[in-house]
């Protein structure tokens, strides 16, 4: 029986190693390829796309002359508040003329008490009065007759004292009938409430018909209309302020007013340790209120500043200058028109300009309008600010 040749057996193995072999080449290939391109040189950049330069106009700092100041905080009070009162005792109220806010004059009556009673007894004491001046008349006589008959002995000595004594006692009498008199003209008076200088009613607690007891307030009555503002200044500043000094108050809802210190107070708070000033307010005005222009109030809200010298100051656009991250900063140009970043220091501030105290000197040149889309070393292009259009004619 013939045997196949042992080749035919192997050449479906052959086949597949063929096959594996070619799979592997494939491979190493494709790796080699990858590597090839991986250690291959990248392909040159073309020109990078130039920033546009930012337009923006630049300014340098301005040397001035420039107050000092102390700020404050405070409220507006009346110069002097007069208490009016009663002194009548026991009368009833019969009539109220004013109201709050009336301005009044010194000497104008503002109430009325119920007068009967006193005129009664003003009338009574009238008469004992008439009483006394016939009694004391009858007693002088007597004791001008003895008087006249001392020398001759006709009358007692006893008798003669009788007649003197009785003389001074109707004098004594009378004296204290006209000193009741007096006093009940006096009560008379006090049954009309006068005010005690001119200004303005601030309050009212007089009823019509009351009967009041002697000393009960009436009314309140700022002094000649004037306002002071109480302004509470740190200790550190009040040896800084004296009398005379200008201030500029801005009330709380109304203009600014111009006032000059008063007084500052001996003391300090020892749980604030501030200290109060008073500042006198401009005078009051003609109108009816009499209170100073503005519509300044007592008991109103007031901020201000003391004047209290003038000192040299740096100073740039406040539009030059931004606060990032809570400093304050500016750009700087250089000469190859990129601009910096510049730490600076501030202080004052007047108006649209603002004081720089450290990080900047007179020379420099600094970015005034577009300064706050700048970043540090952005290239800029320089212009000039357009000029002010002047006002129209009509």
């Amino acid at each position: 029986m013939p045997v196949a040749p042992a080749s035919s057996a192997f050449r479906p193995r052959r086949w597949w190693l063929a096959a594996a072999a070619v799979l592997a080449v494939g491979v190493v290939a494709l790796l080699f390829m990858r590597v090839s391109a991986d250690k291959a040189p990248p392909p040159a950049a073309g020109p990078a796309a130039a920033r546009p330069a930012l337009t923006v106009t630049v300014t340098q700092p301005q040397r001035a002359t420039w107050p000092v100041t102390v700020a404050a905080n405070g409220s507006i009070a009346p110069w002097q508040e007069a208490s009016i009162g009663t002194e009548a005792n026991g009368l009833r109220l019969a009539e109220v003329r004013v109201n709050v806010g009336d301005r009044v004059q010194r000497g104008q009556v503002l109430a009325t008490f119920g007068a009967d009673p006193v005129r009664a007894e003003l009338a009574q004491i009238a008469a004992a009065v008439a009483e006394a001046e016939a009694v004391l008349a009858d007693a002088s006589a007597n004791a001008q007759r003895a008087r006249d008959l001392q020398a001759t002995g006709a009358l007692s000595a006893q008798q003669i004292n009788q007649y003197l004594t009785a003389e001074r006692t109707a004098t004594a009498r009378l004296e204290a009938q006209r000193a009741a008199a007096r006093l009940q003209q006096l009560r008379l008076g006090q049954t009309q409430v006068l005010a005690p200088d001119h200004g303005v009613i601030s309050a009212r607690s007089a009823t019509v018909g009351a009967v009041l007891p002697a000393g009960q307030e009436l009314f309140r009555l700022i002094r000649q209309g004037r306002l002071e503002w109480r302004a509470e200044v740190a200790a550190a500043d009040l040896a800084l302020l004296r009398p005379g000094q200008t201030v500029r108050i801005t009330p709380a809802g109304s203009a600014p007013l111009a006032g000059k210190v008063r007084m500052v107070a001996p003391t300090v708070d020892a749980g604030t340790r501030n200290g109060l000033v008073y500042v006198d307010l401009p005078p009051p005005a003609t109108r009816g209120d009499g209170l100073p222009p503005g519509g300044v109030k007592a008991g109103m809200f007031a901020r201000g500043e003391f004047e209290v010298g003038h000192t040299p100051a740096l100073t740039l656009p406040q539009g030059a200058v931004l606060l990032r991250d809570g400093f304050s900063y500016v750009f700087r140009l250089q000469a190859d028109s990129r601009v910096r970043r510049a730490k600076v220091e501030v202080g004052r501030r007047a108006g649209e300009r603002i004081e720089i105290t450290a990080g900047l000197d007179a020379a420099a040149r600094v970015v005034d309008s577009g300064a706050g889309f700048l970043a540090d070393g952005d290239s800029v292009r320089v212009v000039q600010p357009p000029a002010a259009t002047p006002p129209a004619k009509n």
